[in-house]
């Protein structure tokens, strides 16, 4: 969902390759023969879903990637995008379902490469990624185990990460001015401009300033931790098994998308789990305590942590809702997927500050506490 690592969201760094220019690049930097190509949905990278084969079109030989083309401004990052990738391939290891890049001829893990011969012959950095099998959460039917699971994910992720990930690009993950990071919600102050005069700009004001006053003071008592952040309904792929038609039982199958990455806090990881998961939700304000109590089966959180969670999913969903209308403003031919998030995200946010902040929270935390006598499986 990222771009840049300072404080603008987007400029115009998007590639723009044709499926053609992409065969080619496929042979040229890894040695593999497209059979079948797609473009996938991207928020400022260009990915395709390639299927090659290396025997020369017998079947047996097919393998399915995700060719990842990295915009051309992240792709002045390189350290960035090998922490990013790097932390991938020690994720798989660890036994997470997470992709792992196919080596380019010369055995790196990507290759910057010149892109389309439009105006200033940009340079894109470019990735092939291990396809995932699965079905994005946004388009399920979810309900409380999988939200549990997807809270215990993003604990078991940042934790793993934060200990155990140890690389000498990841000192790139240290993003000041990165826009995505939730410490810097007061930045939207540049962008808030994007959303006119009306009643939405008043309330997301109103989440800036609260924030600057009761959040950015603790920031300095949270638990850091390297955050992945953006376990989003489209960034986490999920397999079923049908115990009931009427409740089937979920696994994760994949995580995607690393480059939002930063060092962050735990809560950081758990309030954005929740503002995405309640985008998918026909009752949103009870979700946050399901996604709650799977995290805290990992990582309880504080005292001082649980008081901010209402700000920072309100941070959060003033994150998706500004940047994306601001960057719709720029790549107007892909807005229909930069609002993905607008089509319900605000119509929670305005709830949320509707029902108010004691009351959302006492659902949270009394739905999360009735978890500690009847944990999952």
């Amino acid at each position: 969902m990222s771009s840049g690592n300072d404080c603008q969201p987007q400029t115009f760094t998007k590639p723009a390759l044709g499926e053609k220019e992409v065969t080619d690049l496929v042979d040229r930097v890894f040695g593999l023969k497209v059979s079948w190509i797609r473009p996938l949905p991207s928020y400022d990278d260009q990915n395709f879903h390639v299927r090659v084969s290396r025997n020369k079109g017998a079947a047996e030989g097919a393998d399915e990637y995700v060719l990842k083309i990295t915009n051309s401004e992240d792709s002045q990052e390189p350290d960035l995008i090998e922490a990013q990738t790097r932390a991938m391939m020690f994720l798989s290891a660890e036994g997470f379902p997470s992709a792992t890049p196919y080596l380019t001829k010369d055995g790196n893990v990507m290759s910057l490469e010149l892109g389309d011969m439009g105006p200033g012959n940009k340079k894109y950095m470019v990735r092939l990624l291990t396809y995932l099998p699965g079905t994005p959460v946004a388009k399920i039917a979810t309900n409380a185990q999988l939200f549990y699971e997807i809270g215990k994910l993003a604990a078991s992720v940042d934790k793993a990460l934060s200990e155990k990930f140890h690389h000498p690009s990841v000192k790139s993950l240290h993003r000041g001015q990165f826009i995505w990071n939730l410490a810097n919600v007061p930045l939207l102050d540049r962008y808030i401009y994007a959303l006119g005069q009306n009643k939405y700009r008043e309330v997301v004001e109103q989440v800036i300033e609260q924030f600057k006053g009761k959040v950015i003071p603790k920031l300095s008592s949270f638990r850091a931790c390297i955050n992945h952040g953006d376990l989003n309904d489209h960034n986490i792929l999920v397999d079923s098994s049908p115990a009931s038609l009427e409740n089937p039982q979920y696994r994760v199958s994949g995580i995607l998308d690393f480059s939002d990455m930063s060092y962050g806090y735990y809560v950081f990881e758990v309030a954005i789990a929740i503002m995405y998961m309640m985008i998918e939700s026909p009752d949103p304000l009870s979700v946050g305590g399901h996604v709650l109590a799977g995290f805290e089966s990992v990582l309880p959180l504080t005292e001082e942590e649980r008081s901010a969670l209402f700000l920072l999913v309100s941070g959060r969903f003033s994150q998706s809702l500004v940047i994306a209308a601001h960057t719709a403003l720029q790549y107007p031919e892909n807005k229909e997927y930069l609002m993905i998030t607008a089509k319900t995200g605000w119509k929670h946010l305005m709830k949320m500050f509707e029902v108010g902040q004691e009351a959302v929270e006492k659902t949270w935390f009394e739905t999360a506490k009735a978890y500690t006598n009847h944990a999952p499986a």
